[in-house]
């Protein structure tokens, strides 16, 4: 029952105002008739009674089914014209941390012939990401279009960006916005916090699949966290699979080679941070459940977006709403013609003596 009042009426609840066309058809017969001036009319009782019966009960049904109209043009009746079929879709939550550290600047990346910054790298592979579309190498992104979508930026300490969204060309106007970090002291990489930060963003999703996609150079280096009970990625990432959250790491520091002398000791002190770096990212991956990337070129950096776009495909089943003819419109007019109606009526053939 409640499904045929759902699927034909708009508005079911004005279907209660048919409650009161009765009364109001009884009342408008029952109203009170200007009285004969003569006391006796014994003269006009051999007289036929004509159409009197006729006017009075075919006046009533008229107005009644004029509010009858009224009521079901009010209550929204429509009835479909095709039936909604199945679609299949996908759709999960996806929330992007975006490294914006200082070494995020390095000018490393080739884009169609064009030295490019590592951030603004990753901002043209996002966005493929996001919408789709055809990169430089001639590799197709399909996008995310039924993805709740969010970003994380961070370098010293996390930034909020955008939240989770459908729309998802917010998104992208935040991170188009984004900058690496210059100024000493808020150019470090901090980890934990956007972690920590994306989690709190995918808790409050609704989405039974919820994904981390972590974008990264270097190595966390900032020991003081915001929380006083995570302080290590590896603590966060523990977090993280404590709430079934996979993260996957996109290691976007270039290859690692290792400059030694001719005993073998490694000469450079920073190849130690990039070896720690790269072991941060892996166990991020690792204890999530998620996985590990490298990504040191533009061509790998869009192969590693359309291996997580793969992987992150969960079949929605949903239902196309059915088109409806919408009656009320009609419905008014058949109201107002039988108004109309009956007065004409009762102007003419249906006239009575007062």
């Amino acid at each position: 029952m409640l499904y045929f009042f759902d699927t034909f009426f708009e508005y079911p609840w004005y279907l209660v105002l048919l409650l009161l066309v009765p009364l109001v058809v009884r009342r408008w017969l029952r109203r009170s008739s200007p009285a004969l001036r003569y006391s006796d009319t014994a003269l006009l009782a051999s007289l036929p009674p004509g159409r009197s019966r006729l006017a009075t009960w075919g006046g009533a049904a008229l107005r009644a089914a004029a509010l009858g109209a009224l009521v079901l043009g009010l209550a929204g009746l429509r009835w479909p014209t095709d039936r909604g079929d199945p679609v299949t879709t996908e759709g999960i939550a996806i929330e992007l941390l975006v490294d914006c550290s200082g070494s995020m600047a390095d000018e490393d990346f080739d884009w169609e012939g064009q030295r490019i910054s590592r951030l603004n790298a990753v901002k043209r592979a996002f966005r493929l990401f996001i919408v789709g579309g055809e990169g430089p190498d001639g590799q197709r992104l399909d996008g995310r279009p039924y993805d709740l979508i969010g970003l994380v930026t961070f370098a010293h300490r996390p930034d909020p960006g955008c939240p989770l969204t459908l729309s998802h060309s917010a998104v992208l106007k935040f991170l188009d916005k984004e900058q690496p970090r210059s100024v000493p002291g808020e150019s470090e990489t901090n980890i934990t916090d956007a972690v920590i930060m994306g989690l709190n963003r995918l808790q409050n999703a609704t989405t039974k699949r919820k994904v981390m996609v972590l974008l990264s150079d270097g190595e966390h280096n900032v020991p003081d966290t915001a929380s006083e009970e995570v302080r290590t990625p590896r603590q966060a990432a523990q977090l993280a699979a404590n709430l079934h959250v996979p993260i996957y790491t996109i290691d976007a520091g270039g290859d690692l080679q290792v400059p030694r002398d001719a005993g073998g000791i490694p000469v450079e002190p920073s190849t130690a941070s990039r070896e720690a770096g790269i072991q941060t990212l892996r166990e991020l991956a690792k204890i999530t459940g998620g996985h590990y990337f490298q990504a040191s070129d533009t061509k790998s950096l869009l192969d590693v977006c359309g291996q997580i776009d793969r992987l992150e495909r969960v079949e929605i089943q949903s239902y196309q709403r059915p088109r409806f003819f919408l009656a009320f419109a009609w419905l008014g007019v058949l109201a107002f013609a039988l108004f109309v109606g009956v007065n004409a009526l009762e102007l003419t053939i249906w006239q009575r003596l007062p």
